[in-house]
């Protein structure tokens, strides 16, 4: 299922292999979010042609649009999509954060109104599981509550001991729809047999808040109960960076060192290094794409403002050592010219190169760890990269 291949020297940051149903995934591995079933902006040769190997999509959206249903009459979401490599599926959990005015959480699970037309949605543990098992996720996410930052410890308490009943709640359906499928022994899609595959992965998710005695306690129960890989929920939620690596570290280092590590929701390409040095194996965010069609390049240098005026006679690429189709046929003046005018070629053009950076510094934290020099890669983005968005490249 998963398994250590090299450790960096001077951190805990490690290389890896994770098999899932549909296929091996190299880690640290970085998934762009599909979130509605599309990166948005990117087909999924694009993808491919980036190097991805793994995506992220999400429950509370899907169950939205198009439905289970449809998803399933598809054959389940990668033939729904067209993607034939892995897929994670992410809960709803998040949207029990970022959706707060909308939603109502009690034991049994969320009621939310829907942002598309307002209709009553009710998510809880065990439909969350069925809906992932229905659509073929290859890594399954339980539900769970997260809280903002910063949270009284009486608030930061009652999200942690309802994510873990709800992650015990979790397992059970998992593990019974497990043994269902395995009883009936032939698997089928659209009546026709399909040959049987590796089973999905079922994570669970540590919480806590800013709280290091509620994270211990997070892990110690999610330990008892027993996960294919272990999430790390609840940061870059507000609190400050600082803070974030000083839980982070001991929060990693108490999993079991043959379970996948996840980083839910970040970041940064420093925050990418930092946190495999923190022995984190998985990453997602919306920042190559979501900036990218707000006019941020990521790059080798540093972030690149295309809407700024100094791009407008810049004949260079956008970086000058990347092989992506954008920085091959394109120019800084031309993508700039393209969000000046509203063009959404120049969307497409940025989201594919983020994406395509993302993909080379996974890759390049993979060979600093096979080559045991990670602090070197740290140091080099460090220069160029800084926590905050406010200090950009011009």
């Amino acid at each position: 299922m998963f398994q250590v291949t090299a450790q960096d020297s001077s951190s805990k940051a490690r290389v890896g292999v994770l098999t899932t149903p549909h296929g091996p995934v190299n880690t640290p591995c970085f998934m762009p979010v599909g979130t509605q079933g599309t990166v948005k902006g990117l087909t999924v040769q694009d993808l491919k042609s980036c190097g991805i190997e793994m995506i992220l999509s999400n429950v509370y959206h899907l169950s939205l649009r198009p439905g289970q249903k449809i998803l399933e009459t598809a054959g389940g979401l990668h033939r729904f999509m067209g993607w034939e490599g892995p897929i994670l599926t992410d809960s709803g959990g998040y949207q029990v954060f970022s959706l707060a005015s909308l939603r109502k959480v009690n034991d049994e699970g969320v009621i939310f109104s829907s942002h598309v037309d307002g209709a009553i949605h009710h998510l809880t543990p065990e439909k969350v599981i069925e809906f992932q098992l229905a659509i073929g996720s290859d890594v399954v996410i339980p539900l769970d509550e997260c809280v903002r930052y910063p949270a009284e410890r009486q608030e930061a308490e009652e999200a942690l001991n309802r994510t873990i009943q709800w992650a015990k709640r979790s397992k059970e359906q998992f593990m019974l729809r497990q043994a269902q499928h395995e009883r009936s022994g032939v698997s089928t899609v659209r009546g026709e047999p399909v040959e049987p595959r590796a089973g999905p992965l079922l994570f669970g998710i540590v919480q806590g808040a800013t709280y290091p005695d509620l994270r211990r306690a997070a892990v110690d129960q999610l330990l008892g109960i027993g996960f294919d890989g272990y999430c790390l929920g609840g940061f870059s939620v507000g609190e400050p960076r600082g803070l974030l690596f000083d839980l982070l570290g001991p929060v990693a280092g108490s999993l079991p060192v043959d379970r996948p590590r996840y980083l839910m929701g970040m970041g940064e390409p420093l925050d990418l290094v930092e946190a495999a040095a923190n022995g984190v194996d998985l990453f997602d965010c919306v920042i190559p794409t979501r900036h990218g069609r707000n006019g941020l390049a990521y790059t080798w240098a540093g972030r690149l403002n295309l809407r700024n005026a100094v791009y407008a006679e810049d004949p260079r690429p956008l970086d000058e050592s990347c092989e992506c189709e954008a920085c091959r046929t394109t120019s800084r003046m031309y993508i700039r010219h393209l969000f000046q005018t509203q063009e959404l070629l120049g969307l497409r053009l940025l989201s594919f190169h983020n994406v395509w950076f993302y993909s080379k510094l996974i890759c390049a934290i993979r060979q600093a760890i096979l080559g045991k020099n990670l602090s070197a890669l740290q140091a080099r983005l460090a220069e160029v990269y800084q926590p905050t968005l406010e200090r950009m490249v011009k």
